[in-house]
């Protein structure tokens, strides 16, 4: 079906006729029609109401296809490799990877939790359930879950106010495990994941970047050999290290120095080498033997042990000391969104290198079962760590037998080792803290973001800035709310253009962009490139009248007038419109009336076109004024656009007139429909006339 115009933008051509009076010849001009949604507006109660009630069936139809491999699926993500495993092709890899990450887990753990402020056995527990039960209910078959060093920090500075030493600091970080826990199970099974989306990346790296600094500096006093105060700013902490100066003890800084050198030069070595990756991941292992052996040889008097570690499994018990849950709220939900932004993204990108799917939801209900479990086997917040996971992966890990693995080693740790654990420097501990927060330092971000994005590097310098200075909360705060900040920006001051013509074809480009577009006198051709609802109305409509005024002439063609006749919105991008945009939109139509301003449309998706058919701004505007394309509604435009400065033209009847202007008029017509497809530009063709301009003529301009 196509509708056809009478088209007045050729009058100078006049038509095929002697006569004096002649009149003037019309082309028709093809418009693909909009379907306009009147039925299915009567119909549908709502468009909102009609997705709502779509997403319901797909998701109903879908939980009848399940069979019960599915739902044992859905619940117990392993099963999901169990039923396949390859014991000949996986068992060698998932063997060594587990043993390989497990040794490097003993360790760590123990360094992590006097990084946490607790003592090293609760370090081991967190190592112990949560790797279990995650290899049951996580979906990723490669993350390394435990203690790891950012969560330790948090769990340390939310308890700063309470004596270490003490029951409850302890029963307080055991409780905030349940918590975190039962926020991640909740935000998975409600599939409320995409709201920690909102937290920049850059914000993250910032953070982190700042808790790398923090985190060393709290370590410094096993290097130092004297106490300093714990907190999780800055300023405090160098104050405090340079009030104990005179109290620097020679012994622990150079058994340190020389485990932290080791364990970077392993580190260095494995990641380099492919011949020696197995020094990455023993380089925990070899802090602790390293420094074991030197104190058992020379049992030097200033050099603190770790000390008594209770042997065996943990007990079981339910978290206590439910009157400090609202203290703890906040720290919850900032563990639970370091969780989803780092863990999951972890997962993800382990799950895509091996080639399988991952649900985040899924994965964020995995770790809250983990920690839930965890609570109840004396194990403080855990969630997946970025080193071990990444030395998982590089050790030829295949399924989550792996983890199983690294549980199967830490029981054993805890069961037959722990004697020998009573005698380990805690420098050497400390240097693995270290080693390990060296990597959260991200430079290369900072240099990206500055190249890339300013605001995204102003995003990072800020929420570090504020992190080191006034601490993790307060950076925290200040990194989330300039993040929303500039996403409030974004949408409230969404990207307009004003589009034209690409020579010889009927696409409409950005004229910034693409300067070699030219538009047509008379009419402005707007592209919104944003939804349109109540916080960016305002900002559209400034837009619009900006662009009625501000008329430049460059790259014009057409009519040769004064002023705008229409304004032709493109709603291509437009996913949405609220009461308030079709509000705004009836005004700016009373408006241009008032100014003899026409607005057409084109390209509306289906549900903005419901909503304005709906509100009656499409009776308003007229359905003949709604367009498929962009190019459709320029043709018409062109026809109501009057050239006033044109000077009368008086037909010519002579016979060599009247035989040019049969020549002329044969041309356009052949040309008449290749040039509004775009298959050729008039202007540098050889075909054809040169004096021709798509749907105008050259001398127009």
């Amino acid at each position: 079906m196509e509708i056809t115009y009478a088209s007045s933008s050729l009058s100078d051509l006049v038509s095929v006729s002697s006569s004096a009076s002649a009149m003037p010849r019309t082309r028709p001009v093809k418009v693909i029609p909009l379907q306009h949604p009147y039925a299915v507006a009567d119909s549908t109660p709502s468009s909102s109401s009609s997705s709502s009630a779509a997403s319901f069936s797909r998701w109903k139809s879908k939980v009848k296809r399940m069979k019960t491999a599915d739902w044992i699926d859905l619940f117990l993500p392993c099963s999901r490799w169990i039923r396949t495993y390859n014991w000949r092709q996986n068992l060698q890899p998932d063997v060594i990877s587990g043993v390989t990450v497990g040794v490097m887990l003993v360790p760590q753990s123990m360094s992590y939790a006097k990084l946490a402020g607790l003592q090293p056995i609760y370090g081991l527990y967190t190592g112990l359930v949560p790797v279990f039960v995650y290899s049951i209910f996580g979906s990723s078959r490669q993350l390394a879950v435990g203690p790891v060093a950012l969560v330790s920090l948090l769990v340390s500075n939310v308890l700063g106010n309470f004596d270490s030493s003490g029951e409850l600091y302890t029963e307080l970080a055991i409780l905030l495990s349940l918590m975190v826990g039962i926020l991640e199970c909740t935000m998975g099974l409600l599939r409320l994941g995409w709201i920690i989306r909102f937290i920049s990346h850059s914000v993250i790296s910032g953070f982190t970047t700042a808790s790398a600094f923090t985190i060393a500096l709290s370590q410094a006093k096993y290097f130092l050999g004297y106490d300093v105060d714990r907190s999780s700013k800055i300023i405090p902490l160098v104050k405090s290290i340079i009030a104990g100066a005179d109290k620097f003890l020679w012994a622990p800084f150079l058994m340190g120095s020389f485990i932290l050198s080791i364990i970077l030069v392993m580190k260095h070595l494995g990641k380099t080498r492919k011949n020696l990756r197995f020094l990455r991941a023993g380089g925990p292992l070899t802090a602790v033997v390293v420094g074991t052996a030197f104190v058992k040889i020379f049992h030097p008097s200033s050099i603190t042990l770790v000390g008594d570690i209770p042997q065996g499994l943990p007990p079981f018990s339910i978290p206590k000391d439910f009157s400090y849950v609202r203290s703890l709220i906040p720290t919850a939900f900032l563990i639970t969104g370091v969780a989803i932004l780092e863990s999951v993204g972890i997962a993800k990108a382990l799950a895509a290198k091996n080639g399988y799917e991952l649900d985040s939801n899924q994965e964020l209900f995995g770790l809250g079962v983990a920690n839930i479990c965890g609570s109840m086997f004396s194990a403080y917040p855990s969630t997946g760590s970025f080193s071990r996971s990444a030395v998982n992966h590089e050790s030829g890990a295949k399924t989550g037998l792996s983890g199983i693995i690294m549980g199967v080693i830490m029981a054993c740790a805890l069961q037959f080792m722990t004697p020998l654990f009573e005698v380990i420097p805690q420098c050497a501990l400390a240097a693995i803290v270290i080693s390990a927060v060296i990597g959260l330092v991200d430079y290369d971000e900072a240099i990206f973001l500055w190249k890339v994005d300013k605001k995204d590097f102003f995003l990072w310098a800020v929420t570090g800035a504020t992190t080191l200075f006034l601490g993790i909360e307060i950076g925290v705060l200040v990194g989330v709310g300039f993040s929303l900040a500039f996403v409030i920006h974004e949408s409230a001051n969404p990207h307009i253009a004003v589009l034209g013509r690409l020579p010889g074809t009927t696409v409409y480009r950005n004229i910034q962009q693409y300067p070699e577009a030219y538009t047509y006198n008379g009419i402005v051709i707007v592209r919104i490139d944003s939804p349109i609802y109540f916080a960016n109305t305002s900002y559209i409509k400034d837009r619009l009248r900006e662009y009625e005024i501000v008329v430049d002439q460059s790259s014009k063609r057409g009519p040769e007038v004064e002023r705008i006749y229409f304004v032709i919105l493109e709603m291509a991008p437009v996913t949405y419109v609220d009461s308030s945009a079709v509000q705004t939109l009836k005004e700016l139509y009373q408006e241009y009336t008032s100014r003899d301003i026409q607005i057409a449309i084109s390209n509306p998706n289906k549900e903005v076109l419901l909503t304005l058919a709906k509100s009656g701004f499409i009776d308003q505007i007229g359905k003949e004024w709604c367009f498929v394309r962009v190019h459709d509604a320029v043709q018409v435009c062109l026809q109501h656009v009057p050239n006033s400065n044109d000077p009368p033209k008086i037909p010519d009847s002579s016979p060599s007139r009247f035989l040019e202007r049969l020549g002329t008029q044969r041309n356009e017509d052949l040309s008449a429909s290749k040039l509004e497809s775009g298959e050729g530009d008039p202007r540098v063709s050889k075909d054809s006339n040169s004096h021709l301009e798509p749907l105008l003529p050259r001398k127009s301009q």
